[in-house]
């Protein structure tokens, strides 16, 4: 580009990596596979709920438990969010709870999250879907690589933070079996222009009210460089979370409490249970005085957020405030060394100590 002098929208590298992406997603699936990306995974969120032609104001569940993100997309996208409880265990949104959700509410969509890059069940929700009538988008921000599409008519949108997996410094795509999400969602990125001749609009014209969400070749570039070491480091995250993990349960036994499911396949965060908020509050207290970062992920809870964000409904959510007690996000990062690994462990250890402990969930 910088030789030629020439840039263009959805140019050859981002049809590239779309169509590399498309590759890796269909070798799970027996079913086509579209990918159209954007400039990041909030505008995904946004611009396939806007695909889903809800009427204006529609209720649409998002779990407490989850980035901040997922509730603005909503809203932006003129719903009004219903915030519901997650599983104690998974700390999932799941289609039971959903199922009772939507029964008191009237939700018509859900944005289901991959929480901490811990994988959701496409057919199950498949399945709530054809039941319920209620749309199903997945917030898969942070599970590039552990979760797949195994239902066509789930979409699911993964991120290309400069924090996640597969980073372009910033970006996002959607992967779905329906062509129509994706050729909606790739016209709303582009203001929402119709570039298709047999659309029954004009090539040029508007067809919808969209925004400028297109992923540029430069970020394309740069995310088609981390697919090519992709593998590789995945492998060096799931040796380096399992190592830690093995410390911390060493060390600290059955105090802590782990997040239930098949652990991401190139994991970017490691989250626990402490066991108690006093343990917690010891841990960032040490932490702190040794210049250890820690972070209470996601937390306040989506419903604890100031008002002025917009209307919400807010149901019971007595697991996602009990898991939002003592969970803590530690330090991880490639190339972690063990003495690292090792000075966390004995804070966590230290921490624990003076605290009563939960029964660990397996």
């Amino acid at each position: 580009m910088d030789e030629a002098r020439h840039y263009t929208n959805f140019g050859p590298l981002v049809r590239e990596l779309e169509s590399r992406l498309r590759q890796r997603f269909a070798s799970h699936t027996e079913h086509q596979m579209y990918v159209t990306t954007v400039s990041n995974a909030t505008l995904g969120i946004e611009l396939t709920l806007n695909s889903l032609n809800l009427p204006a104001g529609s209720p649409v569940l998002v779990p407490a438990l989850t980035f901040v993100a997922t509730i603005t997309a909503v809203i932006r996208a003129g719903y009004v969010p219903v915030v519901a409880d997650i599983d104690p265990d998974n700390w999932l949104l799941t289609p039971e709870i959903a199922a009772a959700a939507v029964k008191a509410t009237g939700a018509r969509a859900a944005v289901v999250v991959a929480t901490f890059g811990y994988p959701q069940d496409t057919k199950r929700w498949s399945e709530f879907q054809k039941q319920t009538g209620v749309r199903i988008v997945i917030d898969a921000a942070a599970a590039f690589g552990n979760q797949w599409v195994d239902a066509a008519d789930v979409p699911v949108v993964f991120s290309m933070h400069a924090t996640k997996s597969l980073p372009a410094g910033e970006g996002g795509f959607i992967v779905s079996g329906d062509a129509s999400i994706n050729m909606l969602v790739c016209q709303k990125s582009n203001f929402g222009i119709n570039l298709t001749p047999d659309a029954g609009v004009p090539v040029g014209y508007l067809s919808s009210a969209g925004t400028n969400a297109k992923l540029s070749e430069f970020h394309a570039a740069v995310a088609l460089a981390s697919l090519d070491s992709w593998d590789e480091q995945a492998i060096q995250r799931q040796r380096l979370y399992q190592r830690y993990r093995a410390v911390l349960e060493k060390t600290c036994g059955e105090v802590l409490t782990w997040q239930t499911g098949p652990a991401p396949t190139a994991p970017t965060s490691f989250c626990l249970r402490l066991g108690s908020e006093a343990a917690r509050t010891n841990l960032e207290t040490l932490c702190q005085e040794q210049g250890i970062a820690t972070r209470r992920w996601y937390q306040p809870l989506l419903h604890r957020h100031a008002p002025e964000i917009g209307k919400i409904v807010v149901l019971p959510v007595p697991d996602a405030e009990k898991v939002a007690t003592d969970l803590i996000g530690l330090p991880f990062f490639l190339n972690m060394s063990d003495t690292q690994i090792e000075l966390v462990a004995t804070a966590v250890q230290r921490a624990v100590s003076h605290t009563p402990s939960l029964h660990q969930t397996t």
